[in-house]
């Protein structure tokens, strides 16, 4: 590899540049690797999920150029001899569950919205709080909206939870939540809200490289599904009202979550009763919550239709369910949806194009907030 990757001062003088977007939004990546036998292009800016083959030159810069592109945000990776690696010309890099990605972001669209703009910015802090049951410290990642700092003002609060292999920053990298909000109010579409964006994981107290024991950390952890996060909550809850200027009322409060996250933002509404007016699940729910193929017989999973009819006789404001149409957890978002018809319960419907993806998650995360706290 070391032989193969040869990314220095001499890979500028030999036309390796860093992602340029040219005048039609193709992408055009490079890289100069003139030991190496073939090189590669993986990821969404390639076709989806294909894997595409560079082009070499006579001074060993390999180059590939996408075809016009949607305004969008694109993670990919650049696979040198078969070895996947990030292009070590493109600064711009994220982390999802341990796997670090390089992007580029298409201008003139959607993508504009995940873009940092000459706008006022809100503040990222990273938290640790108690989880008593657990034993242990853990880490959470919470926006405050531009001027919190110089104010005495208090917020309503959305609750942002990940999917399976994530961490409480996926939703900061992947979801770019933080440029999101940020554009959103300076465009006036959202009212001024704190984000609290925690780690779904339960063995793992902190992402990738902010551990204290490094040695728990997993990708996906059999934690995430066994209730120790919905109990855990608790803590959150409270450490978030004492330790920031929120308004400690259901109509002040909202619970979201993807994938994994989603489940989870299920479970937590059904079970801290008078606690949401707002809940969002992007990427469906599971109807019968099982581990190891053995279904949970445990009481936070027992009784969800009749903790569903006490959620909807207390009130919500909005009950919001998205997913796409190739979504492998469409049957899911579906049997949701036909138990809540049946019921007579009101719910927010978004269904889009594509399948489990971070495209459309960053999506649903901005129709929900623009619905939040009105």
């Amino acid at each position: 590899m070391a032989l193969a990757l040869t990314f220095s001062a001499s890979a500028q003088s030999a036309r390796a540049l860093p992602p340029q977007i040219n005048k039609d939004n193709s992408v055009t990546l490079s890289c100069k690797a003139p030991d190496a036998k073939i090189v590669q292009v993986t990821g969404e800016i390639s076709s989806g999920q294909a894997t595409k083959d560079m082009v070499r030159d006579t001074n060993g810069v390999w180059t590939y150029t996408t075809s016009p592109l949607k305004s969008e945000m694109y993670y990919y990776l650049i696979k040198v001899d078969g070895v996947s690696v990030t292009d070590p010309l493109n600064s711009a890099c994220i982390i999802d569950g341990g796997s670090h990605y390089s992007y580029v972001i298409v201008p003139g669209g959607v993508g504009d919205l995940y873009t940092p703009k000459h706008v006022p910015h809100g503040s990222v802090h990273k938290v640790w709080y108690t989880a008593k049951d657990l034993g242990y410290d853990r880490r959470m990642a919470i926006y405050t909206p531009p001027g919190y700092e110089q104010s005495k003002k208090k917020y309503p609060v959305l609750y942002l939870l990940h999917g399976a292999g994530g961490n409480e920053e996926s939703w900061l990298t992947f979801g770019r939540t933080a440029q999101i909000m940020d554009n959103l109010l300076a465009e006036g579409k959202i009212k001024p809200m704190i984000v609290v964006m925690t780690s779904g994981s339960t063995k793992n107290q902190a992402a990738p490289g902010e551990s204290p024991d490094e040695g728990l950390y997993r990708q996906i952890s059999g934690s995430s599904y066994d209730t120790s996060y919905e109990v855990q909550f608790k803590d959150v809850l409270e450490y978030v009202e004492k330790s920031f200027r929120v308004i400690k009322k259901k109509s002040c409060r909202a619970i979201a979550g993807l994938s994994m996250g989603g489940e989870q933002a299920f479970q937590t509404a059904l079970n801290y009763p008078d606690t949401f007016d707002y809940v969002g699940i992007f990427s469906g729910v599971p109807r019968v919550r099982t581990i190891n193929g053995n279904e949970l017989k445990v009481e936070i999973y027992e009784n969800t239709l009749d903790k569903l009819d006490k959620e909807f006789q207390n009130g919500l404001k909005l009950y919001y369910i998205a997913v796409g149409v190739d979504d492998s957890l469409y049957k899911n978002s579906k049997w949701l949806r036909e138990t809540l018809d049946s019921k007579g319960y009101p719910y927010v419907y978004n269904e889009t194009s594509g399948g489990h993806s971070w495209r459309n998650w960053r999506l649903y995360l901005t129709d929900f907030t623009q619905r939040l706290f009105n």
